[in-house]
């Protein structure tokens, strides 16, 4: 893999609600191992682009390439897409019914058809790299928010996707629980995990993003590295907001 290799690109992409118009016009690229994290203020749009990345949502316009690939839904199957990015959600989503590592095998076997030994094995793995590796057979009501969101991260990972979305994944937790994803998230991006964040934990942005993307209004108003974007914002409305959550 060449090392400026695209994972995905969005251009001119529109997104809207009935007569609400979301995204206007988004283009971005995001490569090979970048952590792009999108801050904005509420209803700027960034969870809906995250969402159409892993075609939750059906653009209105525009296109959005994954992996070299132009994806359009009448031509693709999404379940295979969404198999190379994978999403962690503000509210984990665990199935309440199944204990953790039943909750971290489910897509591999259903979707991949991976065996359900090989699929325990490489569960109980990701578990232990999220600090779970206890918890195995716990199920969900037991866990913590922080733990909880630390077995949706492992779920993802679970289908070894290409790329990693995180959409506001701290803001359910409690703060003393924030630290523990932030830190399981650092450690993915050390690794290499391609990664798109939404997040209002603007150390988090500083510390660990590649780019930062500030959304206004269903617009990317500015793009560029954190020290950049935190230090020397280049447009009003950034400077705006920044000085509002700083």
């Amino acid at each position: 893999m060449s090392e400026e290799q695209e994972m995905i690109r969005v251009e001119h992409l529109n997104k809207s609600f009935g007569e609400l118009h979301v995204l206007k016009d988004i283009d971005l690229t995001v490569k090979e191992s970048d952590v792009v994290v999108l801050i904005g203020a509420s209803g700027s749009g960034k969870s809906t682009l995250l969402r159409c990345l892993n075609f939750l949502e059906m653009k209105n316009s525009g296109s959005i390439i994954i992996g070299g690939e132009q994806i359009e839904k009448k031509s693709h199957d999404l379940n295979k897409i969404r198999q190379k990015v994978g999403m962690v959600f503000q509210h984990f989503n665990l199935f309440p019914h199944k204990t953790v590592i039943e909750n971290v095998i489910e897509a591999p076997t259903q979707v991949k058809g991976v065996k359900k030994s090989e699929a325990i094995k490489e569960g109980k793995a990701l578990l232990d790299k999220v600090g779970l590796g206890d918890k195995y057979d716990v199920y969900p009501s037991k866990l913590s928010g922080g733990q909880k969101q630390r077995v949706a991260i492992a779920r993802a990972l679970a289908m070894k996707p290409d790329v990693m979305l995180f959409d506001e994944p701290t803001s359910a937790l409690d703060p003393e629980l924030v630290n523990e994803v932030l830190t399981t998230m650092k450690e993915l991006a050390e690794e290499g995990m391609t990664m798109v964040v939404v997040t209002h934990e603007m150390g988090f942005a500083r510390e660990v993003a590649d780019w930062v993307v500030y959304m206004h209004e269903g617009r990317i108003v500015e793009y560029g590295h954190p020290d950049e974007i935190f230090n020397e914002p280049k447009e009003q409305r950034t400077k705006d907001f920044l000085s509002s959550v700083l």
